[in-house]
Formats: C-alpha cells, structure tokens, sequence
C-alpha cells in the first residue's frame, strides 16, 4: 500500500533556514504553501531569532540570518540545499505557490522514483521540492528505472 510519506522519511532531519526578512517569509509560506505558524522568539530589534512553521505536517524552523554561521540565499546568491516536503496534491500546491508569487523551476510531473514532483524557488532564495508520493518501489526496481533514464 501507498502512504502519503515513504517511512524513510518519516523521521527526517530537520532543516533550519536562515534568510532576510523571516517575518515576511512566515507570511509567504502562510499564503503560497499553507503553512501554519508554530512559534517565534523575536529579537529586540523586530528580527525572529527564532521561529517554527508546520508546511503540510512538515516542521521547519527558520529564522533571520545573523552571525558568522548563517547567511541568507540573498547575501550568497544561492542556496545549497532543497527542502523536500510530501504533500497530499502537487499540482494543487504549485499553483497556490505560483500565485503568491514562487517562482516555478520545475512543473509538477511524473517522476522515475515514484513520485510526482515540482520545484520552485521561494521569494527569499530558498528552493522547495515538493512531491506526492505514487508508489513504492523496491531499490532494484528504483535502480532499474534509473538506469533506463540514462540510456
């Protein structure tokens, strides 16, 4: 049987962004992915310190970018990880994020592993990989199809 998120998944790292702007970022992922606000710690300076949003069951926190550790997408002038987030419609989601104002990199489609998955690129730099997951398929199998990709 299919599930919505493969187990693997289930217990996955949690990534923290960092980003200019994190209160507006908050307010984009509201609008474009449905995401529901947990928590924020703000700074004395108006910037989130801290802050943690649920995107389709998925938790993520983020926050303004600040210190020697951390940059914003915006300062670097790219990002070096995707955020992966299984939602029940692709499609559906790739359009509300399309009309909030996310830039579409990748339309959703039928993909080898078993999912249908779109790409997009949020205002603030950071690249979000959805996918619906369509079904589940051994490595072999998985493997296979990978390698017909390639010939």
């Amino acid at each position: 049987m299919t599930t919505a998120v493969p187990e693997i998944y289930r217990n996955a790292v949690v990534s923290h962004i960092m980003l200019d702007g994190a209160a507006d970022a908050i307010d984009f992922y509201v609008r474009a992915f449905g995401a529901k606000e947990l928590f924020r710690l703000d700074g004395p300076d108006g910037r989130i310190v801290h802050a943690e949003i649920s995107v389709q069951g998925s938790t993520l926190m983020l926050g303004d970018a600040d210190g020697p550790y951390f940059t914003a997408p915006s300062t670097a002038g790219a990002t070096t990880a995707g955020l992966h987030v299984f939602v029940p419609d692709v499609d559906a989601l790739t359009r509300r994020a399309t009309e909030a104002g996310a830039e579409l990199l990748q339309p959703p489609a039928d993909q080898f592993h078993g999912d249908r998955t779109a790409i997009l690129r949020d205002p603030f730099g950071h690249v979000w990989v959805f996918l619906t997951h369509l079904e589940d398929l051994t490595p072999q199998e998985l493997a296979r199809r990978a390698q017909n990709l390639r010939a």
